[in-house]
């Protein structure tokens, strides 16, 4: 009996690509008809350009290919991660829809996975970011990875494959947002690289922006560090501190030369916009956390669905 790949492809506003992306997929997975079947499960996050019209007419005449349209857009981290939980094949493939994962790397990544990988990422050698685009998630990167309790691979989108254990191990996750590479570096730690690089986007536009960058860098941070929290606890420490002995040595001098040292309202000033941005600071972190809690208590689902196609 064949072993089943599943394929996942997220898609918004990918008119231009989604069946360019489709019959590519299958050319390739035709070379590997002998030895497997596949599925192709595309999850379409409520796109508003002509997307689900396309899918629905290619759908109905490829009963391999399954579509899941949601309500709504949930975002570049859920949608991706609930179509992983919907896959049942023996391994996943995650290829993006925009033809920036290059659809070739399939091969390599069945080819290592039959050599026994349980998780190979593809890991971009070169981005097309802005020089200050690609120091800032350089810099980032560094960064969670010295706070952060699990080492997060650097210059990976989560495209790869997966083995179904790999995936079984995530149906037992509740996590209403996960963070997909935090979420693998908990899982597994022996995870193999495909270098490549990555080529411009052949349609569209790239849904990513500087404040969603912020949202995913700060929910990873908030997630798998507490080095943040135990952060405020010491900058109060330390800050309370030097207030002590700033005060202390103002007490004296004042008592020293009583008639010819005048206190002013300069350091009454500097102080209070010093210990103003430690407040400010100290509430934004502990409001990330307070955000994951508040996220976590809710209890929503990942995804809600507007229409399933060709699922049993």
């Amino acid at each position: 009996m064949k072993k089943l790949i599943s394929i996942i492809t997220p898609t918004f506003n990918e008119e231009n690509n989604i069946e360019k992306i489709i019959f590519k997929i299958e050319s390739i997975m035709n070379n590997h008809s002998q030895n497997y079947d596949y599925e192709h499960i595309v999850i379409d996050n409520n796109s508003l350009d002509k997307t689900p019209n396309i899918l629905r007419k290619v759908a109905s005449k490829k009963k391999n290919l399954k579509v899941i349209l949601n309500s709504k857009n949930f975002g570049q981290s859920r949608s991706p991660f609930y179509a992983l939980l919907q896959s049942k094949g023996d391994a996943v493939i995650t290829m993006a829809a925009d033809f920036q994962d290059p659809v070739e790397l399939i091969n390599d990544y069945i080819k290592k996975w039959e050599d026994g990988a349980r998780v190979v990422l593809a890991r971009n050698k070169k981005t097309h970011d802005g020089f200050f685009l690609g120091k800032l998630k350089k810099f980032y990167y560094e960064f969670i990875n010295k706070i952060s309790d699990v080492r997060v691979p650097m210059h990976v989108t989560g495209s790869g494959i997966y083995d179904k254990k790999i995936i079984e191990e995530y149906r037992k996750i509740k996590d209403p947002y996960p963070y997909h590479r935090g979420l693998i570096a908990e899982i597994e730690d022996e995870i193999e690289f495909l270098d490549f690089e990555r080529p411009h986007r052949m349609e569209g536009k790239s849904k990513n922006n500087l404040f969603s960058l912020f949202n995913i860098g700060m929910m990873a941070i908030a997630k798998h560090s507490s080095v943040p929290l135990r952060f405020v606890i010491f900058l109060g420490f330390v800050s309370s501190f030097f207030s002590f002995v700033a005060a202390l040595v103002y007490l004296i001098y004042k008592i020293l030369y009583w008639n010819s040292f005048s206190v002013g309202i300069g350091p009454l000033v500097i102080g209070m916009f010093f210990f103003f941005s430690i407040i400010i600071l100290i509430i934004g972190i502990i409001g990330e956390y307070i955000l994951l809690i508040l996220t976590y208590s809710k209890n929503l689902p990942l995804v809600v669905e507007k229409e399933r196609i060709n699922f049993d």
